[in-house]
């Protein structure tokens, strides 16, 4: 179940009826109430979720789900508790009953009284703070920001000008620079009977103790579940870290990194300015990964990774020394 203080839950559906809504077909269980949406693996009774890739048939057959949302050819792997809607397109099929099931709650303004722990707490001019916000004592919220509805802020923590934070929880002691944007939607598609539609993404953003986020960095929420980073970990200006990816602590991300959705970094890893990190990767505790790099593929712990396809530092450069001198031969040779 996502959130409830970001998102409200919206009236339940019978299988039917949600079938007749999104445009799929019945196979059974056409009056099964569903109140909610869920991945395989976490799915209840209640819920329903989707497989639209054949590499999750096991967590298909597993699930616990009421209902499941699968292309014909999978339809005799789906467990036999489960009500099972036929669609094409299952992943934008799973999308349209998200909006059916749940949606965010609307911004409707507090005092800063009413979110403050104390009279310890400073909220400058422009300031707009949605039902439910909670900050702690010490902490400040710079001028023109705009803090969403739910939203938990620790103790001591320093919110620059004209920030924007979302479907989050933020520790102690947390500094967030001017223009970050926490929480927004990840960037999720699927192809649908008219062309690609949004995924709703009904995730958060965790933010540990002592975290600092640079001016102009994006950190999007969770697709369902959540976007996490560690206690101590420190991000440079115009940073971009995609939804569900999981941060490790007291890592170093310089500036106009960009790191895609589901990456999963241990604790005390380097990123190198403008280093480009592939998605549902794995990064080890203690890596680099140097400027400039494209990752494309696991770097394990303790490895320093440099170059585009990135690899391990001595063979891309033992690879630009080789390069260098075919190229110095080639110039000699036309000479």
């Amino acid at each position: 179940m996502p959130d409830p203080r970001f998102f409200e839950s919206l009236p339940a559906l019978d299988v039917a009826e949600l079938a007749r809504r999104i445009g799929g077909e019945v196979l059974r269980g056409g009056d099964r109430k569903i109140s909610a949406v869920a991945p395989l693996g976490s799915a209840g009774s209640a819920d329903v979720a989707f497989m639209g890739d054949r590499k999750f048939v096991q967590a298909l057959k597993d699930t616990a789900a009421g209902c499941v949302i699968v292309p014909a050819a999978a339809s005799d792997h789906a467990p036999a508790s489960a009500a099972v809607l036929i669609s094409p397109t299952p992943q934008a099929s799973w999308a349209e009953a998200s909006m059916l099931l749940h949606r965010s709650i609307p911004l409707t303004a507090i005092t800063a009284a009413e979110a403050a722990e104390d009279d310890t707490v400073v909220v400058e001019p422009g300031v707009v703070l949605g039902q439910g916000v909670r900050i702690g004592r010490g902490s400040r919220i710079g001028a023109n920001s705009v803090i969403a509805p739910g939203v938990q802020i620790g103790r001591d923590c320093v919110i620059g000008s004209n920030v924007t934070i979302g479907f989050a929880l933020i520790g102690d002691s947390v500094r967030i620079y001017a223009g970050v944007r926490i929480g927004e939607a990840g960037f999720g598609a699927a192809g649908g009977r008219s062309g690609p539609i949004d995924v709703p993404q009904l995730g958060r953003v965790i933010i540990q103790d002592n975290v600092t986020v640079g001016a102009n960095t994006c950190i999007d929420r969770g697709a369902y579940d959540d976007t996490v980073v560690g206690e101590n970990t420190k991000i440079d200006n115009l940073v971009m870290i995609a939804h569900n990816c999981m941060i490790g602590r007291n890592c170093l991300i310089a500036a106009h990194t960009g790191i895609s959705g589901s990456v999963i970094v241990g604790d005390g890893v380097i990123f190198g300015g403008k280093a480009g990190i592939g998605d549902h990767l794995k990064i080890g505790e203690g890596a680099r990964v140097a400027g400039g790099a494209g990752l494309l593929a696991d770097v394990p712990a303790g490895e320093t990774w440099s170059g585009y396809p990135a690899k391990p530092i001595r063979q891309f450069l033992r690879e630009t020394v080789w390069v260098s001198k075919q190229a110095a031969k080639k110039r000699d040779d036309r000479e």
